[in-house]
């Protein structure tokens, strides 16, 4: 049975069910808080142990994301107060994950099962309709629900809170939009009757915006490190360096996360369908089957466009987000193409040396 603990941070006995039977009898369900390189801590509800993964699920790793991130739920064995030892990292119910950042097509995990993702935006010069549309993305294609919490209405005239309010639900989808100020507290409560015990949350936005001031006043103490606004632009200094999973006084499980510069998607198309509900949905209706909705006679996506239904920088950020996505994942499988060739390579000349030493 699972202990109280354990349900605490959101576990069931449907998710132990889902054990390999092969694992050691000694492991115990444990979740992943912390992340650092190689480097592991993780929780059974009574405080934070440094961990390893076992050599089997290292080098057993095709990937990054194959391997323990945090918000993950393992089974590990417990060797004392200052050790523990991962042999599995059971399934995720929600993965958070992007493409890394530069040239480099590959996913680059984030945080894992978690039942919502707040994102952060600042209501001041750095707010961006067309990156919320990326967290949107990136979130749903997870499956993860979003909810959208605009920060510093201190800042704002309400009639310019509204404005802003208003930009977010132009593509927010069904998710909910909240206005909240750090500086005052207004709107706090309504933000914090989101938040149920024994859910996970994870704090999603850019560097600044106010995501660890926020974690510190839904815990009621200092638990994230904060630095002074600048007066220059209004902005907080980056200070969450990795992604950490707190567990708060009222049985909130919340997972901070560092501030992202790039936003790229590699087969995101359930996320991006979400995301774009009312274009996506226009789709059937097009003349052609295979339409791309750039030039082709009675198209229903270039008639709501032409009509105003569908503003023209909406429907061009979701092309450009298609075009990026299928790019990205025609790299990926590539270069999963070709790393497997020279894995197969590698093993048939170690295979050849062995035989030749024999000989």
């Amino acid at each position: 049975m699972v202990n109280n603990s354990l349900e605490m941070l959101g576990f069931d006995q449907a998710r132990l069910d889902e054990a390999d039977p092969s694992i050691p009898p000694e492991c115990v369900p444990l979740r992943v808080t912390q992340v650092q390189k190689e480097s592991y801590f993780v929780t059974d509800g009574s405080g934070d142990v440094y961990a390893e993964v076992t050599g089997r699920l290292l080098y057993g790793a095709a990937e990054a994301v194959d391997l323990p991130v945090t918000g993950d739920w393992v089974m590990g064995q417990v060797v004392d107060s200052s050790l523990a030892i991962i042999h599995k990292v059971l399934p995720r119910s929600s993965f958070l994950r992007r493409k890394t950042a530069g040239k480099k097509t590959d996913y680059q995990p984030i945080a894992s099962n978690i039942d919502t993702a707040l994102l952060v935006q600042a209501m001041d010069e750095d707010f961006s309709v067309r990156r919320l549309e990326r967290y949107l993305v990136m979130v749903r294609e997870g499956q993860i629900e979003p909810v959208i919490l605009l920060s510093k209405s201190d800042l704002q005239k309400p009639e310019n809170v509204a404005e802003y309010a208003e930009s977010a639900r132009s593509v927010s989808g069904a998710a909910r939009v909240l206005a909240f100020s750090n500086e005052t507290g207004e709107g706090f409560d309504g933000v914090k009757k989101l938040l149920v015990p024994s859910k996970t949350y994870c704090l999603l936005g850019s560097s600044g915006v106010g995501k660890s001031t926020l974690l510190n006043r839904l815990a009621g103490e200092e638990l994230m490190e904060t630095k002074e606004i600048r007066e220059s632009d209004s902005k907080g200094r980056h200070t969450t360096t990795s992604r950490s999973l707190k567990i708060l006084d009222n049985g909130i499980i919340m997972i901070d996360t560092p501030g992202m510069r790039e936003l790229g998607n590699i087969g995101a198309g359930t996320g991006i369908e979400e995301t774009f509900g009312e274009i996506h949905e226009l789709e059937g209706l097009c003349k052609y089957s295979d339409c791309t909705h750039q030039h082709e006679d009675d198209c229903s996506i270039l008639a709501a466009v032409e009509s105003g239904d569908i503003a023209d920088d909406r429907f061009e950020s979701y092309l450009k987000m298609q075009r990026e996505s299928a790019h990205n994942e025609r790299s990926f499988l590539e270069k999963k193409k070709r790393d497997k060739s020279l894995g197969k390579l590698y093993k048939s000349v170690q295979k050849a040396n062995r035989k030749n030493k024999g000989n």
